[in-house]
C-alpha cells in the first residue's frame, strides 16, 4: 500500500541530524520485517544494540497518528530508526507484508487455547507473569473481604511493606543529596508507590487506597526533618500525595467517624510536612453529597461558582470526572465537566460518545484555548470524522495556548492527508512563524508550489525579526540555503562559545565573498583564548585561525597571513600545547 505520508512530512517530524542518519540507515538496508497489521506498520531496525529496535507507525486517513521506537531517544522529534522505517515504507511499499491484527488472531482461539497461549508466553518470558497478575486483578476487580484492621479502616491489606519501601526511598534519597546529587532523588520512585494506592482507588477499593496512603504519608512525616534540610518543599511529594488522597477519599464509602478521623490525621500531616492538603480536605468535607456539587452533577451549575476559583478547584473536579467515568455516570460526567469549566474534557467526551453535532456546536460557542481545540480535533480524527477534525483544528489556530505550534503542525499534516493543500500550507506558515525551522520552511516550499515566490519574502522577514534564541539554527540553515550571506552573518554576530558550530558554517560559506569579515570575526574569537591561556580551548582557537587563514588566502593576502602567524608564534612560544596545535596551521 502507498504510505499516507510524504518524505517532506518525515523531514518535518525529524531534526536534520535524525533525518540524515535515518536516510543513511535506509540506504544501508537495516530496516527488516516490515509488517502491516490493520492501521499499524511494524518494522525492525538494526542499530547499535545486539537486538534490533522495534518501530511502530500508526496511521489513519489523515496521515500518521503516532510513531514509536524502543530506542532510548527521548525528544519530541522522530529518531533515526523511525525515519529509516518511514522512508522504507514510502519508497519500498511493496516490501510490506500484510498480517492479521491481534483481535483477528485471538478470534481464532477458543477459551482453552487462549489460556494455553498465555501460559506459553509466560514460559518464554517469565517477567510477563507480573503484567498478567496486574491485569487480571484489574479485570476481575474483586471486592475485598471486610475486616477490621484498625479502628478507622476496613481492609485486609498489609501496609507494612509500603511503609518500609517509602522509608528506604527517602533515606537513600537523602544520602544521595548528602553526596552532592542535585536532581530530585525521591519523586519518581515515590510516585510509583503512590500509584499502587491509586490502582486500588481506580478499582473502587478506597479502603485499601486510604490504608496504603496512610502508611506512605506517615513514613514521609517520620523522615521529613531530614528531607526538609535539603528543601523538602521543592520536591513534589506533598502535591502527589494530596491528589492521591483526594481520589482515595472520593472512591471510599466513609462514615461520619471515618471523616472526622481522616480530617484530624490529614491536618496533622499537613502541619508536620508544612504542606498543602487543602484539596484532599475539601474532598473529605464535600464528599459526593454536598448540595452545591449535586446541583452541578444535575446540570444546574454551582450556586457558588467561586469554589472553582480556588487553587485546587478544577483539579478536584478533574479527580471527580475520572471517578464518574469509571462508574459509567456519563451524563453526570458531562454536566460536571461543562459547569466546572473543564471544557477540554466536555468537548472530547461528546465526540467520544458520538455526539458530533453537539461537540461542534459547543466548540463554536465555548472553545477558548488551543489545547481544547487540539484535544477535540484529535478525538474527532480517532473517530474518523476527519473533515470535522480539520475544521476544529483550524478554528483553534488563532486561540491562545502553549500547544499552538504542535496544533499547527498537526493541522498541516491532516489537511495534506485530506488533499487540502491550501489549509496545509497556511497551517505550516503559522507553525513557521511560531517556531521557525528549516524543515517547516522546506515543507512550505513543497506545499506552496507556484505561490512560493510570493510567500517566501514574508517568511524570510519573519526569520529576520525573530529574537528567539532557538531560531538561530533555522536562520543559519535557511539564509545559507537561500544564499543570503549578509543575513547569515548577522545571525551569528553575537554567537557564543557553545554555539560556535553555527559561526563556523557561516564562515565556510562566506570565505569566497566576505573574506574580511571572516578574518576579523575569527581573530576576535581566537585571540582571547590564546591570550588568556585557556589551554582546554586551544583547539577551538586553532579552528578559528584555520578559518582566518582560508580567508587570507582566498583574498590574496597570503603574505599578510604569514606575518600574522609568525607574530602569534613569537607571542605564544612558551605555550607548548598551543605550539603543537599550531602545526595544523603550517
Amino acid at each position: 500500500m502507498a504510505a499516507p505520508i510524504s518524505e517532506t512530512t518525515i523531514q518535518h517530524h525529524a531534526t536534520d541530524n535524525s533525518f540524515s542518519r535515518g536516510e543513511d540507515y535506509y540506504h544501508r538496508g537495516v530496516v527488516t520485517d516490515l509488517v502491516q497489521r490493520g492501521n499499524i506498520i511494524h518494522a525492525d531496525v538494526e542499530g547499535s544494540e545486539v537486538a534490533p529496535y522495534r518501530v511502530s507507525l500508526q496511521f489513519g486517513s489523515g496521515g500518521i497518528t503516532s510513531a514509536r521506537c524502543t530506542c532510548p531517544y527521548d525528544y519530541e522529534s522522530w529518531c533515526k530508526h523511525i525515519v529509516a522505517a518511514a522512508l522504507t515504507w514510502v519508497r519500498q511499499a511493496d516490501r510490506i507484508e500484510l498480517r492479521p491484527t491481534l483481535p483477528q488472531l485471538l478470534d481464532r482461539l477458543d477459551h482453552l487455547q487462549t489460556q494455553r497461549l498465555v501460559q506459553a508466553l509466560v514460559e518464554e518470558q517469565p517477567e510477563l507473569i507480573d503484567a498478567v497478575d496486574r491485569h487480571v486483578m484489574l479485570l476481575s476487580n474483586p471486592a475485598p473481604p471486610v475486616q477490621t484492621a484498625a479502628p478507622r479502616r476496613r481492609t485486609t491489606l498489609d501496609v507494612a511493606p509500603f511503609r518500609r519501601q517509602v522509608k528506604h526511598i527517602l533515606r537513600e534519597g537523602v544520602r544521595s543529596l548528602e553526596e552532592g546529587y542535585e536532581d530530585d532523588p525521591f519523586s519518581d520512585d515515590l510516585l510509583s508507590v503512590i500509584e499502587k494506592a491509586q490502582a486500588f482507588s481506580r478499582s473502587e477499593d478506597g479502603d485499601s487506597a486510604i490504608a496504603i496512603l496512610s502508611a506512605i504519608t506517615e513514613a514521609c512525616v517520620d523522615e521529613w526533618d531530614d528531607i526538609s534540610d535539603y528543601g523538602g518543599d521543592s520536591f513534589p511529594i506533598a502535591e502527589s500525595l494530596n491528589e492521591a488522597w483526594a481520589e482515595a477519599i472520593l472512591s471510599a464509602d466513609l462514615s461520619p467517624p471515618d471523616v472526622v478521623d481522616l480530617r484530624v490525621m490529614l491536618e496533622e500531616w499537613q502541619d508536620a510536612m508544612d504542606a498543602d492538603f487543602s484539596m484532599s480536605l475539601a474532598a473529605l468535607q464535600q464528599g459526593w453529597h454536598d448540595p452545591d456539587l449535586q446541583r452541578a452533577l444535575q446540570g444546574n451549575g454551582y450556586a457558588d461558582p467561586e469554589r472553582l476559583n480556588t487553587t485546587f478547584g478544577q483539579d478536584l473536579a478533574w479527580v471527580r470526572l475520572q471517578i464518574l467515568d469509571r462508574q459509567g455516570r456519563q451524563q453526570e460526567y458531562l454536566n460536571l465537566a461543562r459547569t466546572g469549566g473543564l471544557m477540554l474534557q466536555y468537548l472530547t467526551r461528546l465526540a467520544e460518545i458520538g455526539s458530533i453535532d453537539a461537540a461542534m456546536a459547543a466548540a463554536r460557542e465555548r472553545m477558548t484555548t488551543a489545547e481544547e481545540a487540539f484535544a477535540l480535533a484529535k478525538t474527532l480524527r480517532e473517530k474518523n470524522h476527519l473533515s470535522e477534525a480539520l475544521a476544529i483544528a483550524q478554528a483553534g489556530l488563532p486561540l491562545p495556548g502553549n500547544c499552538r505550534y504542535a496544533l499547527a503542525s498537526w493541522t498541516s499534516e491532516l489537511a495534506e492527508g485530506l488533499g487540502d493543500s491550501a489549509a496545509a500550507r497556511d497551517a505550516s506558515i503559522l507553525a513557521f512563524k511560531l517556531r521557525p525551522s528549516f524543515s517547516d520552511y522546506q515543507r512550505i516550499t513543497h506545499l506552496a508550489a507556484h505561490q512560493w515566490e510570493g510567500i517566501k519574502p514574508d517568511l524570510l522577514e519573519t526569520l529576520r525579526q525573530s529574537r528567539d534564541w532557538e531560531a538561530r539554527d533555522a536562520k543559519v540553515d535557511i539564509f545559507l540555503h537561500e544564499g543570503l550571506l549578509d543575513d547569515a552573518i548577522q545571525a551569528v554576530q553575537s554567537d557564543g562559545y557553545y554555539r560556535s558550530e553555527l559561526t563556523h558554517r557561516v564562515m565556510q560559506a562566506a570565505v569566497p565573498t566576505h573574506p574580511n569579515w571572516v578574518i576579523e570575526a575569527a581573530r576576535q574569537r581566537a585571540e582571547p583564548i590564546m591570550e588568556q591561556g585557556k589551554a582546554d580551548r586551544y583547539q577551538e582557537a586553532v579552528r578559528w585561525l584555520q578559518q582566518a587563514k582560508a580567508a587570507y588566502v582566498q583574498s590574496g593576502q597570503q603574505a599578510v597571513w604569514t606575518t600574522y602567524f609568525n607574530q602569534l608564534q613569537s607571542i605564544h612560544a612558551r605555550k607548548r600545547k598551543l605550539m603543537d596545535l599550531f602545526k595544523q596551521l603550517r
